[in-house]
C-alpha cells in the first residue's frame, strides 16, 4: 500500500481503525508526504503496479501530470497503431490552421440569368469541404432559396469542390438533389420545422435536365455556413466519425497533420507519429503512448490560447453522446475524463487517451494503447487502471455543460 493511499485510509477511517498505528509511523509517512520526490516515486509505484495489473506489463501505458512529472512510463516509447486516437493530432492540427471558430461555407450559385422564379440554367453547390453538411442543412438551403424566389432550376444541380453530403463523398450530388427537391427524410424536416416554427411540407425546388454549361452569368443566391469548428470537431471525436480523413485536406492533407504533430512533441517522440489517415482507419498509422500525451499537451496549449479547453473538442466520460456515454461514468468518474477512444479490430488496436483535471497535481494526461488484446477486454483493463489512477489522484468534473442543441441550429445562411 502506497504512503498516500495509507494516509487517506487513516484520515476517512474511524477512530477505530486509527488505533494501534504508532504515531513515529504516522509522522514518517507525513514526512515523506511533505518531501515532494519522495510522494511522486510511492505514486509512481503504486500507478506502475496498477499499469501492470490493470492493463498488462507488456502493453503501453504513459501518464504524466501537469508540471511534466512522469507517473507511469512503461513501454511508453513504442509505437503501435493508434485507431482513433489518431484523430487527436487531427483536431490539433484543424485548430493551429483554421482557429477556433472557422466556418466552411457552401456556396448555392444561379449559372445563368433568373426571371419569373426560374434559373435559367444549373444550379452549382461550390464547397469549401463542409463535414458536416446533411439532410438538415440542405434544407435550410432549400427554404433560403424559395425565399428569395427561386422555385425552378431549369438545368441540374452540379457541385464543385471537396463536396460532402450526409458524411459521403460517393453520391452527395444526388442525394443533395434529393433533398433540395423535397424529398428530404421526414425526420429531418421535422427537426428544422421545429426549429423554424414551420409546418407543412418541406420545400421543395424543381429540377429540369441538367447541362446547362460553363460559361453562363454568375450569381451567388445562398451561402451556408457550417458551425464553428470547435463545436464541429466536438461532434465528430465524440462519435469518432472517420469523416477525419477527408477532413485533414482542408488544412493540406494528412502530410500536415503528421508534420503539425511531430514538431509539437520533443525531438526524441518525433519518429514515434507516423500518420498517413487522418481518421485512423489505415493500417500505417503509428503512435507511443508518450507522443501521445505530449500531443495532447500541444493541443491543450493551442486550446488555451483561445480560453478553450479540452472538454471544448474531446468527449467527457459519462456527459456527451458517442463513444464514451457509458465509460467511467460511476460515482468520481462521471464528467471528469475529457478523452478520446480507439479501436482497429482489424489490428488488435484499442485505444484511450485523454486527461483529468486533478485535485492537488493540475491536469493529468494519460494514453494507454493496447495491441492485440480483444477489443472488449481492452476497454475494460482501460477502465480499470484509469480508476486506479482516479483512486490515486483524485479528479474533478470539467466545469462544462453539453449544447444539447441540434448542429443545425450553430449553421448559418446568407446571401454572401
Amino acid at each position: 500500500m502506497g504512503i498516500r493511499v495509507f494516509l487517506r485510509k487513516l484520515r476517512t477511517g474511524s477512530a477505530a481503525a486509527r488505533r494501534g498505528v504508532p504515531a513515529s509511523a504516522i509522522a514518517l509517512c507525513l514526512a515523506a508526504v511533505a518531501s515532494p520526490s519522495a510522494a511522486s516515486d510511492d505514486l509512481a509505484r503504486d500507478l506502475g503496479a496498477a499499469a501492470r495489473r490493470e492493463v498488462g506489463a507488456d502493453q503501453g501505458v504513459h501518464v504524466e501530470t501537469e508540471d511534466g512529472t512522469v507517473l507511469v512510463s512503461q513501454a511508453a516509447s513504442r509505437a503501435v497503431h493508434p485507431a482513433s486516437v489518431s484523430k487527436i493530432p487531427t483536431t490539433l492540427a484543424l485548430l493551429r490552421e483554421l482557429g477556433p471558430t472557422h466556418r466552411f461555407a457552401t456556396r448555392f450559385v444561379a449559372a445563368g440569368p433568373i426571371a419569373g422564379g426560374t434559373v435559367a440554367g444549373d444550379l452549382v453547390a461550390e464547397s469549401e469541404g463542409d463535414p458536416f453538411f446533411v439532410d438538415e442543412n440542405a434544407i435550410l438551403v432549400a427554404l433560403a432559396l424559395r425565399e428569395r424566389g427561386v422555385e425552378r432550376v431549369a438545368g441540374g444541380l452540379r457541385v464543385s469542390g471537396p463536396f460532402l453530403f450526409d458524411w459521403r463523398a460517393e453520391g452527395a450530388a444526388a442525394g443533395l438533389r434529393r433533398v433540395l427537391s423535397g424529398e428530404a427524410p421526414e425526420a429531418a424536416w421535422s427537426e428544422v420545422a421545429r426549429l423554424r416554427l414551420l409546418s407543412g411540407p418541406a420545400p421543395a425546388i424543381r429540377f429540369g435536365a441538367g447541362g446547362g454549361g460553363e460559361g453562363e452569368s454568375r450569381r451567388v443566391l445562398v451561402v451556408h455556413r457550417s458551425q464553428p469548428l470547435v463545436p464541429l470537431v466536438k461532434a465528430l471525436n465524440g462519435f469518432s466519425n472517420n469523416i477525419f480523413h477527408p477532413f485533414a485536406g482542408r488544412v493540406g492533407g494528412v502530410a500536415v497533420v503528421e508534420r503539425i504533430a511531430r514538431e509539437s512533441v520533443p525531438l526524441d517522440q518525433r519518429d514515434e507519429i507516423v500518420l498517413t489517415n487522418g481518421a485512423g482507419a489505415g493500417a500505417t498509422n503509428r503512435l507511443s503512448p508518450r507522443a501521445t500525451v505530449s500531443i495532447l499537451r500541444a493541443l491543450v496549449a493551442e486550446l488555451s490560447r483561445h480560453g478553450l479547453g479540452l472538454a471544448d473538442v474531446l468527449p467527457v466520460s459519462g456527459v456527451d453522446a458517442g463513444t464514451l456515454r457509458e465509460r467511467l461514468d460511476g460515482p468520481g468518474e462521471r464528467g471528469v475524463v475529457a478523452g478520446k477512444t480507439g479501436t482497429y479490430g482489424d489490428y488488435g488496436a484499442s485505444a484511450l487517451a485523454g486527461a483529468y483535471r486533478s485535485r492537488d497535481r493540475g491536469l493529468v494526461y494519460f494514453a494507454v494503447l493496447n495491441r492485440g488484446v480483444p477489443v472488449p477486454v481492452a476497454r475494460g483493463r482501460q477502465d480499470a487502471f484509469v480508476r486506479a489512477l482516479l483512486d490515486a489522484l483524485p479528479g474533478e468534473a470539467w466545469p462544462y455543460t453539453p449544447d444539447e442543441s441540434p448542429a443545425v441550429a450553430r449553421a448559418s445562411i446568407s446571401d454572401e
